[in-house]
């Protein structure tokens, strides 16, 4: 069995929702019944999050209901064949009718409880499948609409609900026996606690409950239908040369994900890595793409790095003291203070002395970190033990991934190099254990751009994807001259790695060599004689600038 799990910008459109029935139509005649789980319509969440502000503000928020139904409506008018429209229409307006209710007792009552949150979010998520399952049963009559809530078990923390694997799994196995025979369209985002109350499971929640019933029915593959091409190398917005993965370890998209990487979310993998099931990344907008495939184990790669990722803003809180060294405890303290109120640690480093710890939060929980810090630790400040803490702020977490980084010598001593030759300050580090997953740097925000650039071109040049047309070449060989040739007639069309180019050569003469030589066994270039033209046309220009100064004279 399949766990198929469509986004927002994958139902958000007549067209994408129509991709989304052909593709289904496709696992079907191959003998496949697919468990399909369903985000809500690209905007919908945002659209029910401001009616909600709105109507606790006492601002009027039936505009924004009205276009709700208005683009549910016409979803239906669009896809569905007149006879099958009423009882979609009726389902719907029942749905916006409870909504509407909602909404009405938060204006009145001024308030927006997280709990009443999450009931109002979960409309989008439950209109969406309701219409989309309606919509397959024209295709497929066994199609028939899940409310995940009557089947997911969490806490009641409200917003980001801890879900109870065990009870959960039973819930589903036990539902899926008896519906064996029907193609479950599961609303994905939304739970329940033990009593019955609506939650919902955070950011990226939909992927989150593809993975649960991908767990709970032991699927062979779970595929995450999304609007790119798989996970990449960088951000493609701001590196324009990022490129697809074929393939990545668990480990490595965790990492990925963590530190920027929005095509799916960390926890989403969780019960995917813990029964082995691969995770297939899949472009709706372009269906033969082959995507990313996300597993226990990947194929033998050269690649020491797989990927570029960032956190964009971030803010970094400094504490040091001499009540700190040795004490043991201490660290344990720190933390469980942040853990006790919910504030999220992105990266921690510390001194080998035990004289300073350096950790980074979100921006938005730094002064309260701060606070939290100077009441605890009140006494040590006041004996002077410790210093008071210090925030640093627009910074940004850049970080490069990959397993194979463990058996590559002097990747961190070459990344660092880069940056720094290049006038880039990093202003702390943290690296995954014994350095086989991850290095992570903390830059000044205002040098992100240019840092992702930057490693992305040093990535290229190590070896991890060669340039692969002609832009540039002859400025290129230009530059290059005279060691170039010696190197070129030396090595011939040989494939050899950037080190042994560094031989009596400056790092940046290298770089641009090693670029060369590369662009030049991928497209077939024969080095050596295009150098010889090169420098027979050079050889030209020098004879005619000659006898033009002679004429002057």
């Amino acid at each position: 069995m399949k766990i198929l799990k469509f986004g927002g910008t994958s139902v958000g459109s007549a067209k994408s929702i129509s991709t989304v029935i052909s593709i289904l139509e496709k696992e079907y005649k191959a003998g496949e019944k697919p468990v399909v789980v369903l985000s809500a319509m690209s905007g919908v969440t945002n659209l029910l999050s401001t009616m909600a502000e709105k109507a606790a503000n006492g601002e009027d928020f039936t505009t924004q209901l009205a276009e709700l139904e208005t683009r549910h409506f016409d979803m239906v008018r669009s896809l569905l064949n007149v006879q099958h429209q009423n009882p979609a229409y009726t389902r719907l307006k029942i749905n916006f009718n409870h909504l509407e209710e909602l909404l009405q007792g938060v204006l009145t009552l001024r308030e927006l409880t997280a709990k009443t949150r999450d009931l109002i979010l979960s409309y989008g998520e439950r209109c969406s499948t309701l219409m989309i399952s309606k919509m397959a049963a024209q295709y497929f009559p066994e199609a028939f609409f899940v409310d995940a809530s009557e089947l997911i078990r969490t806490d009641s923390d409200f917003g980001h609900a801890k879900v109870n694997m065990e009870l959960t799994e039973l819930l589903i196995k036990s539902f899926q026996q008896e519906n064996s025979d029907k193609m479950l369209f599961v609303t994905g985002f939304i739970a329940a606690n033990d009593a019955g109350q609506i939650t919902t499971l955070g950011r990226g929640g939909s992927d989150y409950t593809a993975a649960i019933f991908g767990s709970a029915l032991h699927a062979s593959e779970i595929q995450i239908w999304t609007d790119v091409n798989g996970m990449m190398t960088a951000d493609p917005r701001m590196v324009k040369k990022a490129f697809s993965l074929p393939e990545l370890t668990y480990t490595e998209a965790m990492e990925l994900s963590y530190f920027g990487a929005k095509v799916i979310y960390p926890p989403t993998m969780i019960p995917a890595f813990l029964k082995k099931i691969p995770i297939v990344i899949k472009n709706t907008f372009d269906v033969n793409f082959e995507g990313t495939i996300i597993q226990h184990d990947c194929k033998a790669s050269s690649l020491p790095i797989k990927g570029i990722s960032s956190i964009n803003d971030i803010s970094i809180i400094n504490l040091e003291g001499s009540g700190m060294v040795g004490k043991s405890g201490f660290s344990g303290r720190l933390f469980s203070l942040l853990a006790r109120e919910q504030i999220n640690i992105v990266l921690i480093t510390q001194s080998s002395s035990e004289h300073s710890i350096t950790f980074a939060v979100q921006p938005n929980e730094a002064a309260k970190a701060k606070r939290l810090i100077e009441q605890e630790f009140e006494l040590e400040l006041l004996a002077k033990k410790l210093e008071h803490p210090v925030i640093e702020q627009h910074l940004a977490v850049l970080a490069i991934v990959g397993e194979n980084m463990k058996q590559t010598p002097g990747m961190s001593g070459k990344l660092f190099h880069a940056l720094g030759r290049n006038g880039i300050n990093v202003r702390a580090i943290a690296q995954g254990s014994s350095w086989t997953q991850r290095i992570g740097i903390i830059i000044n925000i205002m040098e992100l751009k240019a840092a992702q650039l930057l490693v992305d071109n040093w990535i290229k040049t190590t070896g991890i994807r060669y340039f692969n047309e002609l832009t540039n070449t002859a400025i290129l060989m230009e530059e290059v001259g005279e060691v170039a040739r010696i190197m070129a007639r030396q090595y011939g069309e040989q494939s050899f790695k950037k080190s042994d180019t560094e031989v009596n050569l400056a790092d940046e003469m290298a770089d641009v060599l090693f670029v060369l030589i590369c662009l030049a066994n991928q497209t077939g270039i024969d080095l050596t004689e295009a150098f010889e033209k090169n420098l027979e046309k050079k050889s030209i220009r020098d004879t005619d600038r000659h006898r033009n100064n002679e004429k002057l004279k």
